[in-house]
């Protein structure tokens, strides 16, 4: 699992932080989302979709970490 996020998009809602705070953070000045971790590890991977369908700005994606 590979994970992409679109500062541009988010509105600073915080979910993603409450969800997988090992892998997402809230920028001090601004608010908007900080990806700590693009590859996170295997056991957060729940915690991580969770912070995709939650967000709602649509501002996380999930890639493949396989192929182009």
């Amino acid at each position: 699992m590979r994970v992409a996020v679109d500062r541009g998009s988010c509105c600073g809602s915080g979910n993603c932080v409450v969800a997988a705070p090992e892998v997402f953070d809230q920028d001090d000045t601004d608010g908007l989302v900080l990806l700590l971790r693009p590859d996170p590890p295997p056991e957060a991977a729940d915690r991580v979709r969770r912070a995709v369908e939650t967000c709602p700005a649509g501002a996380i994606h999930l890639t493949s970490t396989t192929g182009p």
